[in-house]
């Protein structure tokens, strides 16, 4: 996602940081500081800039910059204003908090169906709505829990002789979690793509098949 150096002297692992340059209300500046400091950045500067503001200056390692703006506007309710450019290649600054929670991933090829996700909101928050063309392998969810499982978006409602499928329950869903391009390249884990086209963006494992994931997972822990 970024590009490493390696030091020619010492052999150690360099990467890119970036100045980041901050001017934010005053009752924000705490939780801006703590976001960035979870992303490995480095407060050098804090001071009033004027009119209830304060300016803030931080080293940030720019792989932890990754789909920080849409949480920064979030964070300080569209009223900050950020500025990012290249400083240095330091040192390699340690591993950055990741996604916490696992994901859903389609076990087949076809349409998302309304009554198959309605049944898989109970088991997280889903990426697509009703309609959407699936494939095996495609992430159509976050998981609530910290393990991947595989779903099946396509299963429509069995049907019977006494009840048509025009009178089924009308079926209700939340709408579908937004994710922009730069959310999704900072969602993605390292067994995981982004898939762009110029009518979708996609979410996907890296191996659409289950038993060459687990091989994959398997080889990692060796």
């Amino acid at each position: 996602r970024v590009l490493f150096r390696e030091d020619p002297e010492t052999g150690a692992r360099l990467e890119p940081i970036e100045e980041v340059q901050i001017d934010v209300d005053e009752e924000f500046s705490g939780i801006v500081i703590e976001k960035l400091a979870e992303r490995r950045g480095e407060l050098r500067d804090m001071r009033p800039s004027g009119a209830g503001k304060t300016r803030l200056v931080l080293h940030c390692p720019a792989r932890g910059l990754i789909g920080y703006q849409g949480e920064f506007l979030t964070d300080t309710r569209g009223t900050g204003i950020l500025y990012r450019a290249f400083h240095e290649y330091a040192p390699y600054k340690g591993p950055i908090q990741g996604r916490r929670n696992g994901v859903l991933i389609a076990n087949s090829d076809g349409k998302a169906v309304a009554y198959a996700l309605w049944n898989l909101e109970e088991r997280g928050e889903l990426l697509i709505g009703p309609g959407t063309q699936v494939y095996q392998g495609m992430i159509v969810g976050e998981h609530s829990r910290d393990n991947d499982l595989d779903v099946n978006p396509i299963k429509g409602k069995q049907l019977t002789n006494i009840r048509a499928a025009g009178k089924d329950d009308a079926v209700r869903l939340r709408p579908p979690r937004p994710v922009s391009l730069e959310q999704a390249i900072a969602y993605i884990d390292d067994d995981e793509l982004v898939e762009v086209t110029p009518n979708h963006l996609r979410l996907r494992k890296r191996f659409l098949e289950p038993h060459l994931r687990k091989r994959a997972a398997k080889s990692a822990d060796m």
